[in-house]
């Protein structure tokens, strides 16, 4: 039974090796989370430290999927926005490790999201995707809508123009 938790910013830090594997075999497996290949999980430590340093800040929620006590997925919620904007969040860096993968981890992960956005006051989240990847299918079946596709806004890992999807989600 996976174990879905949010990590505090000492956790954070704490489990940067597991959360850098995961990232790095998404990014090999071809995600397009902003990263190019080759990418190894020594690359992924510095962006998980600001990710850490985010938590600490309050600016960001960081949950983690874990299997026997293993990290094997990811998500967060930026929650800190323009004064404007208190009431949104940004759904960020969905990754499930390719061995843990067709357990339903997704789903957990983007569940507990919401319940912890929504447990903040956001009534509204959204997100950007690769067009045409799998994460795009997971999102509509979880109640997210499509708004749109813009062309040639990132890079696949391995080279050539990805055009990225955006969904919102009423809480």
């Amino acid at each position: 039974m996976p174990d879905i938790r949010i990590l505090s910013a000492e956790e954070a830090r704490a489990a940067i090796p597991a959360l850098s594997q995961v990232l790095a075999d998404c990014v090999a497996g071809g995600a397009s989370v902003g990263f190019m290949q080759p990418y190894t999980a020594e690359d992924a430590e510095s962006y998980w430290c600001d990710v850490a340093d985010a938590v600490a800040a309050g600016g960001n929620l960081l949950l983690v999927a874990e299997l026997a006590g293993s990290i094997v997925g990811t998500v967060q919620v930026g929650a800190a926005q323009m004064p404007n904007q208190p009431h949104r969040g940004d759904l960020k860096k969905l990754l499930v490790h390719r061995s843990a993968r067709g357990r339903g981890l997704a789903r957990l992960l983007m569940e507990a999201a919401e319940r912890e956005a929504r447990k903040r006051g956001k009534t509204l989240l959204v997100l950007d995707t690769a067009t045409g990847s799998d994460a795009e299918a997971i999102y509509p079946r979880l109640g997210w809508e499509r708004v749109g596709v813009i062309p040639d806004y990132a890079l696949w890992p391995q080279g050539g123009f990805c055009d990225t999807t955006l969904f919102y989600k009423r809480l």
